[in-house]
């Protein structure tokens, strides 16, 4: 047996010795309150002691990886030159890998005598998350991925307001099923965390309501298409109520229309 020989090769008594007296410093250690420095150095002895009796890791597979490098995730693990298979912890490994935003599952296997397998499932970007005036790169669960915004993210839709980044996913759901508004979108604002607004690249607000919001889109498509109510000069289309629809003129509509409606009024002291 493999057993049976390990304990018969020349110098296992020397590493079994090591290895006792690595365990008596670690309790020493513990009892005495002893730094980290001092920790790391007997875990240090514990690993060299098993590794020269053939539990070093020799090979490591990593699969999943996209976002996340293979030396970050090894850094992340644990897995370092000098640990031994041996006294690698897979379950603390897993818990490290887990607590990073990116990694939404994780997988750590120990293959004795020295064989490592972390399998690594990824989260991906999904939209931009604006609160507070700051902007992140979400998932699509919520998880803040990234706390700045690199080029590559910049054409994700982009949510806005408090509770937006968990709601985002079953809004812009229903928001793609409508292609010409999406095509139109600048971002989507949460209000109170209970229904949402659209703002569109032409600066037009839309409000929708709290519920049936597909039936409110359906009618903004409608009015789009016969009235072309979205390329108007407006700034706002009230769509809360599911029996009317409410339009606000812009500024520079509204005074012109004010300006109009003088023009019209009859002057006093006019001829009959």
């Amino acid at each position: 047996m493999r057993i049976a020989r390990l304990l018969l090769t020349p110098g296992v008594g020397v590493t079994a010795s090591a290895l006792l007296l690595a365990s008596a410093l670690g309790y020493g250690i513990v009892k005495g309150g002893h730094g980290p420095a001092t920790l790391d150095w007997a875990k240090d002895v514990r690993d060299a002691a098993a590794n020269s009796v053939g539990f070093r890791i020799g090979a490591v597979s990593l699969s999943g990886e996209k976002e996340i490098s293979r030396e970050e995730i090894l850094t992340i693990a644990g897995v370092t030159g000098r640990a031994s298979l041996l006294f690698l912890d897979a379950d603390a490994a897993r818990a490290r890998l887990m607590a990073n935003p990116w990694i939404a599952d994780a997988a750590v296997l120990k293959l004795y005598p020295d064989r490592l397998q972390i399998t690594i499932k990824e989260r991906q970007a999904f939209a931009l998350w604006q609160k507070d005036r700051h902007v992140n790169v979400i998932a699509d669960d919520g998880t803040v991925l990234e706390a700045y915004v690199e080029r590559r993210y910049i054409t994700l839709p982009l949510v806005v307001g408090k509770g937006a980044e968990h709601q985002a996913k079953d809004f812009l759901a229903v928001i793609d099923r409508y292609p010409e508004i999406r095509a139109q979108l600048r971002a989507s604002i949460l209000v109170a965390q209970r229904r949402w607004n659209l703002l569109l690249q032409n600066g037009i607000d839309v409000e929708l309501p709290e519920t049936n919001v597909a039936s409110a889109l359906d009618r903004l498509v409608a009015l789009d298409r016969d009235k072309k109510i979205l390329s108007r000069d407006i700034a706002l289309v009230d769509l809360r109520l599911p029996d009317r629809v409410t339009v606000r003129l812009s500024d520079a509509a509204a005074q012109a229309r004010e300006d109009a409606l003088k023009d019209h009024k009859p002057k006093k002291g006019g001829s009959a």
